[in-house]
C-alpha cells in the first residue's frame, strides 16, 4: 500500500487505482501514517518550514469551538435612507432638465448669416412657364417617377386632371 501511497503523490495512479488508494487512506491509520511521512519529506526536501507537532488537530479544535453564522450581516447601502420614489423624482428632474437645457440654450447664428449685408435686394424667382409638349412627356413617364410608390388612386387622378387641363387650354 505504501507505494501506491507514494504513486498517488506524484501524481501517477490511474483513476481506477486512485479511488483504491483513497479509501485506504480514510479507513487505515498506517495509510494515514505513510501519507503523514512521505509529506515530511517531501516538505523536508523542498526545505518548507514544518509546523509543531499537532497543529492540524489544534486548528480544527478552534475552528470546532467558533460560533456557525447561518445568515451574514446586514450591510448598509449607502441610499438606505432614501426612500425608493425620491431616487426616481431625481433622476425624472434631471432628465427634464437636461432636456431643458439642450432645447432652450442660446445657439450661436451661422457666419454666413452675419456677414451677409443687410441692404441687400431680395431676389426674386424666376418663373418660366413649361412648353406645350411637356405634359405629354410627364404623362407618358410617369411610371418612373418617385412618387409612383403611392398606394390608392392619387397617381390616377392626377392623370385625370392633367388630361383635363390640357383640353381645356
Amino acid at each position: 500500500m505504501k507505494a501506491k501511497i507514494s504513486a498517488l503523490m506524484d501524481g501517477e495512479l490511474g483513476q481506477h487505482e486512485t479511488g483504491a488508494a483513497l479509501a485506504a487512506l480514510r479507513d487505515e491509520g498506517e495509510a494515514r501514517a505513510a501519507w503523514r511521512r512521505y509529506n515530511l519529506i517531501g516538505d523536508s526536501m523542498r526545505a518548507m518550514p514544518m509546523l509543531s507537532e499537532g497543529f492540524a488537530a489544534r486548528v480544527a479544535a478552534r475552528i470546532a469551538q467558533e460560533p456557525t453564522v447561518l445568515a451574514p450581516a446586514r450591510r448598509q447601502r449607502p441610499f438606505a435612507q432614501a426612500p425608493v420614489w425620491a431616487l426616481s423624482a431625481a433622476a425624472s428632474l434631471a432628465a427634464v432638465m437636461l432636456v431643458g437645457w439642450l432645447a432652450f440654450a442660446p445657439q450661436d447664428e451661422p457666419q454666413l448669416a452675419k456677414a451677409a449685408p443687410q441692404s441687400a435686394p431680395a431676389a426674386e424667382i424666376a418663373q418660366v412657364a413649361p412648353p406645350d409638349t411637356a405634359n405629354d412627356y410627364l404623362l407618358a413617364h410617369q411610371g418612373y417617377s418617385p412618387r409612383n410608390s403611392l398606394q390608392g388612386i392619387a397617381p390616377y387622378v392626377r392623370t385625370v386632371s392633367t388630361n383635363t387641363l390640357g383640353a381645356r387650354r
